[in-house]
């Protein structure tokens, strides 16, 4: 069997699983085996991704078969770029399939979430192996068709529903603006095949990039197409949140990189200003947002917007360094972008892993209304908080490694001989420093307000450990970001053929490395050894633990804990989420959110307390979606009179139609000739 037909079989299969899930009575029954059925076909096809992606003969390998458009049929090929995305997908699947074998006994819509669940893995498996403009937007849209129905699989809840129909709006917007871009890219023959489109150089290149930017990164989740993210991740299962905001969200980064990078010919240089300056933006305001959250899943979902700029930031450095020729630049940002993939993958399923745990041993999302579950869950608080320091960009876990290689690049911008860049990109690389801090910030946040302290409620007192299959699966991608971290050498050679192919050119090999050190450009410029970093912090804290437990516990006089000035030990006296974030509005909120606060003292003797009221605006939705919802109804109720026309009205009105389309048509005619 060809390797893209070891790939492909895996669709099949899970859209097999998806019938049988659909006949399936007893879903308490079926939980355990359609999950189970998921979990095997994830893991063969992670089996066959990385052993293309790793093994000696990378060569492409393509399938057709008499499907689809009757002149092309449906093609399919696994390259190193597909391959690469394909074992994201893959590992992503297999972990949410784990997870889900415990998770979704506690799922009170199961019947809603069954059937589409693996019709969604398998959708998301057919668009990274499509070769041909068909087959990839019906699997994009099937894609996008199966993961609404498990946002709005909590339909009785409105907000759910309306997450969903904001959700499938900006989806079909996505995959028009994909189409119109294919349509550009098969120029006058017509051709729909991804290998003819690489052959043909179209003059509306640039036309193309604002189309895929539209498309992929509404999809993705760049700013200001990011209005649906922070509603529909929060609706869907906590299982299924992970597979959109840990996958689906970088098949949307994959399909940017094959239509760029592959198929819309050689880039110029100011695509990557669009790109770049898209991309810091997208980092700073999804930081900004996470951080004025209280709603746990909604933090996460923010944060990957912000993460997606990261990813485009190194996708656009790449851009602009293969503009300029500059192929050992553009590999190393470039497969930076591509780490950050691959880690984002992992670590951000991790913490929708632990919220998820969270929702289903307390019922609650809210953080305000957590607290203290480190005493009773502390499996679950302390894969959370991996995924917290990986998130951060902590060495010496895997969010480090690929934000590392970034700045690396960033810093290698001077060499760029255009001032647009040399003035933008040191900007950006400011804008994603500050991200960066934030998003510390933001998770310390997350962490101490949901684990640390006193409980608040009684939901949060009586919690308990979440189930083994869950655990199992935090625990698997908490051991994956320490791997990727302290071994990250092993993943970017598996990415050298990949940035080979699309900019011609690879970082240094890892490999062969001193002390299995990384090396962006040469070792006179900058290495990391996240080895030595993992060995030293583990030293310190064990040489910690002995002089505080061992030789100066004699020493050791004991009395009662510092009560900062309150004495009440009421979980009142607490840090809040808001509260916590206070200072960060303040400095920050009026730019971003038009944050208001308003203080109502009561007067001198009344027993009342104190109240602030803050109110805090989403300027992109105001400025650009809401005239857009209004300006629909007002026309929609202007035109509703076409509804009273007689039929003679309406045959009238066909008639002066069609004059006047054959009037446009006669013009372009004439014009042409």
């Amino acid at each position: 069997m060809t390797p893209v037909g070891a790939a492909l079989w895996s669709v099949p299969a899970l859209l097999s699983v998806s019938a049988l899930a659909v006949g399936t009575l007893r879903w308490s029954a079926a939980t355990r085996a359609v999950y189970g059925a998921c979990l095997v076909i994830t893991l063969a096809t992670l089996v066959v991704s990385v052993a293309f992606l790793v093994g000696p003969d990378t060569a492409p390998s393509s399938l057709r078969l008499p499907l689809g458009l009757p002149w092309i049929g449906a093609n399919f090929r696994i390259d190193a770029l597909s391959a690469f995305f394909f074992a994201v997908s893959s590992l992503g699947g297999a972990g949410a399939s784990l997870y889900a074998i415990g998770y979704g006994e506690h799922e009170e819509m199961a019947g809603r979430v069954l059937p589409f669940y693996p019709a969604f893995l398998a959708c998301m498996n057919l668009v990274v192996l499509a070769d041909d403009a068909f087959t990839f937007l019906v699997a994009w849209e099937s894609m996008s068709l199966t993961s609404w129905m498990l946002v709005i699989a909590h339909h009785r809840d409105p907000e759910n529903v309306r997450a969903g129909y904001i959700y499938i709006i900006m989806a079909g917007f996505g995959t028009m603006a994909l189409l119109l871009a294919f349509g550009l890219l098969a120029g006058p023959t017509g051709s729909y095949a991804f290998d003819e489109m690489r052959g043909v150089t179209t003059p509306l290149s640039g036309l193309v990039l604002l189309l895929v930017i539209l498309g992929a990164g509404s999809k993705a989740g760049l700013v200001p197409l990011h209005v649906w993210l922070p509603l529909a991740h929060p609706a869907a299962p906590s299982h299924v949140s992970a597979l959109m905001s840990g996958v689906m969200t970088k098949v949307a980064v994959y399909g940017f990189i094959r239509i760029i990078f592959d198929l819309n010919g050689a880039p110029v240089w100011w695509w990557s200003i669009l790109v770049i300056a898209l991309a810091g933006l997208t980092c700073v305001l999804g930081v900004l947002s996470a951080l004025m959250q209280h709603d746990l899943k909604r933090l996460l979902a923010y944060h990957t917007v912000e993460n997606i700029g990261i990813i485009f930031i190194g996708l656009g450095l790449a851009l602009a360094f293969s503009a300029h020729d500059m192929a050992a630049l553009a590999a190393l940002a470039l497969t930076g972008a591509l780490f950050h993939v691959f880690n984002h993958s992992i670590f951000k399923s991790l913490l929708f892993f632990g919220a998820g745990a969270v929702l289903a041993a307390t019922g609650e999302r809210d953080m305000e209304h957590l607290g203290g579950l480190i005493h009773r869950m502390p499996l679950t608080a302390f894969t959370f908080l991996t995924g917290c320091v990986a998130i951060s960009a902590l060495p010496p876990l895997n969010g480090f490694v690929s934000e590392w290689l970034t700045f690396q690049a960033i810093l290698l911008s001077p060499v760029l001989p255009s001032w647009g860049l040399k003035l933008i990109v040191p900007a950006v690389g400011a804008m994603l420093a500050l991200s960066a801090a934030l998003a510390a910030a933001c998770f310390v946040k997350a962490f101490g307000v949901t684990f640390l302290g006193r409980p608040r409620t009684p939901a949060a007192r009586n919690a308990r450990e979440t189930d083994r299959a869950s655990l199992a699966a935090m625990f698997a991608f908490a051991f994956l970001c320490l791997a990727a971290g302290v071994l990250p050498g092993f993943v970017i050679d598996a990415l050298a053929p990949l940035t080979q192919d699309l900019v011609g050119g690879r970082m240094p090999a890892q490999s062969s490395i001193a002390w299995l050190s990384i090396v962006p450009i040469g070792e006179s410029r900058s290495s990391y050894n996240g080895l030595l970093v993992f060995a030293f912090i583990a030293i310190s804290a064990l040489a910690a633990v002995e002089i505080i437990h061992g030789l100066a516990s004699r020493a050791v006089r004991r009395g009662p804990a510092w009560d900062c000035g309150y004495p009440d030990a009421s979980p009142a006296t607490e840090y809040t989420a808001d509260s916590f974030a206070q200072p960060i509005r303040r400095v920050f909120g009026e730019i971003a959110f038009s944050a208001r606060e308003r203080v109502e003292m009561p007067p001198p003797g009344d027993p009342r307390p104190a109240r602030i009221t803050v109110t805090m605006r989403d300027l992109v939705w105001d400025s650009i979606y809401e005239p857009i919802v209004e300006g629909t109804s007002y026309a929609a109720s202007k035109f509703n009179y076409l509804q009273l026309l007689t039929i003679r009205q309406y045959l009238s009105g066909v008639f002066v139609a069609l004059v006047g389309l054959l009037m446009v048509l006669a013009f372009l005619m004439l014009v042409w000739t």
